[in-house]
């Protein structure tokens, strides 16, 4: 399918008909899918994995301790695991720390001492975090089980430029930022893959239809491995004597025909209109014009004579033209008609963006449109 962008009213028409032609023509050879591409599989996925840390370093673009006492708590326990007390310190007063939140993604599968990215996040009124250094941070899962430890420079990839006057220029977001490579994990999830006596496939896009040509497909390749539960589950059981990672292996690559209910989105903010393949129209005429009435005001002054004792006066002159829009004519769309004659068809009319969503409703509220409307 192809996505074509025209704005002649500076709307936008996106319309799938150019490549669906040459899709229909080469044969559904050329349109299979991937199963690994259409399913997510049951337990691959990742995790995701919080904490609270210390940034410091900053060139005073920090927290304000009097507006953040959790960023000075934080700061304080820092230095008293290090042995320094401050407790008792008054006079603490520095913007070069800030309290920021650490997010990372674990993968799937990950092992002890491989290394993930972290982000990190500003939580208090730090100004920005270039060039600060995120002191050991604990970062936990859902179960609250440490799983791996940050610690780095955060790059923002930001730039700020202040003047003396107090004006200043910032591209980007300075309060966030990136640290890569920057945790260490330290336990994995304890998810044993091989020991799965099924294993159930997710479909990305819930179909019937889909999820019957997968089942066959596996099965085809390994007999009675493959079960359609409904619309969005197919069940796996590798084969006697075959490993669950193995089997996965294989029916990764395996390849479908994939099947979509006709939807018709259309986004009547923006004047996009998207079409699947399936799209079809009973018979059906539409005709479509533009009237247009122009109003022209010209106003003219009448000058009395010298002596006349007359008065100037403004005689308003007007000029109305009327323009009807000349050769568009009454199209009649055969029943049965796909996405491709409809398009060509509404093009004849030349349409622009506004009016194709307008006739698109119209053809539904008719009951010649075989396809759901979805408007945004």
């Amino acid at each position: 399918m192809l996505l074509r962008r025209i704005s002649p009213t500076g709307l936008a028409l996106v319309m799938l008909a150019g490549v669906l032609a040459a899709l229909l023509s080469a044969g559904a050879g050329e349109a299979r899918s991937r199963i690994k591409d259409i399913v997510s599989f049951e337990g691959i996925r990742g995790n995701q994995l919080v904490g609270v840390g210390v940034v410091v370093g900053l060139a005073g673009t920090g927290d304000t301790l009097r507006n953040a006492p959790f960023t000075q708590q934080m700061l304080q326990s820092a230095m008293e695991r290090l042995g320094s007390n401050t407790r008792n310190a008054t006079n603490i007063d520095t913007k070069d720390v800030a309290a920021v939140f650490v997010t990372a993604d674990l993968p799937p599968f990950s092992a002890p001492g491989s290394k993930i990215d972290v982000k990190v996040s500003a939580t208090g009124d730090a100004k920005s975090l270039l060039g600060g250094e995120l002191l050991v941070t604990p970062l936990i899962g859902a179960d609250g089980e440490v799983y791996a430890v940050a610690q780095g420079t955060v790059e923002t990839g930001s730039i700020s430029v202040t003047g003396a006057s107090g004006s200043s220029v910032t591209r980007g977001v300075a309060t966030k930022g990136r640290i890569s490579n920057g945790a260490s994990v330290e336990r994995d999830s304890n998810f044993d893959f091989e020991k799965m006596p099924s294993l159930r496939l997710t479909l990305h896009n819930p179909d019937f239809t889909t999820a019957s040509r997968i089942a066959a497909a596996i099965n085809a390749a390994y007999p009675a491995t493959a079960t359609a539960d409904n619309s969005t589950i197919v069940t796996l059981k590798p084969p006697p004597g075959m490993p669950m990672t193995a089997f996965v292996t294989a029916v990764e690559p395996l390849q479908v025909d994939i099947d979509s209910p006709a939807k018709v989105i259309i986004d009547q903010a923006n004047g996009i209109v998207v079409m699947g393949e399936d799209v079809r129209i009973s018979t059906i005429a539409i005709a479509e014009g533009n009237l247009t009435i122009t109003v022209t005001e010209k106003p003219q002054v009448s000058q009395p004579g010298p002596f006349s004792n007359g008065q100037t006066t403004v005689t308003p002159q007007s000029t109305v033209k009327i323009d009807e829009e000349k050769g568009r004519k009454l199209i009649t769309l055969q029943a049965g008609i796909s996405l491709a004659s409809l398009v060509k068809g509404l093009n004849t009319l030349g349409v622009s963006p506004r009016d194709m969503i307008s006739i698109l409703q119209d053809i539904k509220k008719q009951g010649a449109l075989q396809a759901d409307i979805e408007v945004n």
